[in-house]
This record gives structure tokens, sequence and C-alpha cells, in this order.
């Protein structure tokens, strides 16, 4: 299979591993940018958020924050930690919430293994945020675990 692009001139040239690299980085760092989508599935949500973090080497916990209609207000890096393991703060994302006066919140993490499995602390961890975010009127709409593969926890049916 042949990837063509539009070179200077107009013509339509085959693409060099070189411009397809160019491309694809050139997208992955403007996507999930303030007001620049609209995140209405978890398919949506998984391929923006699997882009951002699937290459890290270390376990970021991040969140993706959202307005009443579900635009995008914010991507944050929230906490980075080790191969295996990050420490999540709740205080922190309840207090990026109210900054940013979000309605909604798409939670996300990696798995630097590759095994995109959900965990039971990340499962317990989901439920306490909710949990939390659920007083200032936040809503936790999914956990995306992002490895070889792309899980969300609502797509599995996990009740959080």
């Amino acid at each position: 299979m042949k990837l063509f692009i539009q070179d200077e001139q107009g013509q339509y040239v085959t693409a060099t591993t070189r411009d397809i690299i160019k491309e694809a980085r050139s997208r992955t760092r403007s996507t999930l940018k303030r007001g620049t989508e609209f995140i209405g599935s978890s398919q949506t949500a998984k391929e923006a958020i699997a882009s951002k973090i699937f290459s890290y080497q270390h376990e970021v916990f991040c969140c993706l924050f959202l307005d009443t209609k579900n635009c995008i207000l914010a991507w944050k890096e929230m906490f980075q930690g080790t191969i295996d393991a990050t420490t999540v703060y709740p205080r922190a994302v309840v207090k990026e919430s109210l900054r940013l006066n979000a309605a909604k919140v798409i939670l996300a993490h990696n798995h630097p293994s590759g095994n995109a499995d959900p965990s039971q602390p990340d499962i317990e961890l989901t439920r306490k945020l909710k949990n939390i975010l659920q007083i200032i009127d936040v809503r936790v709409l999914d956990h995306i675990i992002v490895g070889d593969e792309i899980t969300s926890l609502a797509d599995l049916g996990i009740q959080f």
C-alpha cells in the first residue's frame, strides 16, 4: 500500500516515511487542545488519548476536562510515576476541575507493560475519583487505559 501527498506544485507523490512521521507528530501535537474537538464517544476519546501517552516508558495519569457539551477544556498530564505505578492525589484532580470549571472528565493512564487490562486498584481509584468529583458536580465519563490495546472501563461495563 502507498500513501500519497501533494508536493509544492500540487502534484501527488509517494509519501516517504519521514513525511508520514512528520505529519503524525504534527497531528498528535494538535489533538486535545481547548475547543478543537468534541468528544462524542469512547472510541473518539480512546484514539485521541492513546496518541498522547502510548509511547511513554513510565506511567502517567491524565485527565481530559470537558464542558457540558463534551467540548475539550484541557488535557492535563496530572501525575508521573515509575514503570509500573503512579500515585494519584484526588485533591489535585478536584482543584484542576474547579479551576477549569469542568462539567465532565475522562480519566486516563498508560500501562508501559503493554497490558491494558484494568487492575483492581485502577477500578478502585476510578470509583474514588467518581465519588469525590460527584460532590462538586463533575461527572466521570470514563477511565481509559492505554497499553498495546486501549481499554475503556465504560465499554467493559465496569460500574464505577
